[in-house]
């Protein structure tokens, strides 16, 4: 029996919505959780970026690069014990593992932005974009939040993310 083009059209219909939500659950393998901005005085030309990353797949997977809009350049970093004194290194990936979680958080893993374009104002909303190993990006809405350094920060020195950004 001949496929009617009522049969044709739900058949190419069908396979075109199958291509599109073939590489959506790939990146939502990646799920966000607690994302937030550092607040930072209107002087300020640098920010921090924290969230905790969970992978709910049975892949491992990496973060690669980032971007906002928020600032010029974004970076992934990490704090590093040298001789005694932590400071700020950028990392090449931040890897979560498959079942996993990794937290970005002061002190430890977290995205830089540089160069911000125009001072963060509490509440407001910053857009970043995470890039994954497997070629998939992840878009997300974090807000600006006064964040305070309990314990494992750098005091007077506002965990490594005050105004200027040297160390590097």
């Amino acid at each position: 029996m001949p496929a009617t083009p009522l049969h044709t059209l739900r058949l190419a219909l069908a396979g075109l919505a199958i291509s599109f939500v073939t590489p959506s659950v790939l990146a939502q393998s990646l799920s966000v959780e607690e994302a937030q901005v550092r607040a930072v005085p209107p002087v300020s030309t640098t920010s921090a970026a924290f969230m905790v990353l969970h992978n709910g797949g049975e892949a491992d997977l990496a973060v690669v690069d980032a971007r906002s809009p928020a600032a010029r350049v974004t970076e992934l970093h990490n704090h590093v014990d040298v001789d005694g004194v932590m400071q700020m290194r950028r990392v090449d990936e931040i890897g979560v593992p498959a079942g996993g979680s990794t937290e970005l958080a002061p002190g430890g893993l977290h995205l830089m932005l540089i160069d911000l374009v125009a001072p963060l104002q509490e509440g407001e909303e910053v857009e970043i974009t995470l890039v994954l190993d497997n070629d998939q990006d992840l878009t997300l809405s974090a807000p600006v939040r006064r964040i305070e350094v309990m314990g494992g920060g750098m005091p007077g020195k506002d965990g490594g993310h005050g105004g200027g950004h040297s160390g590097h």
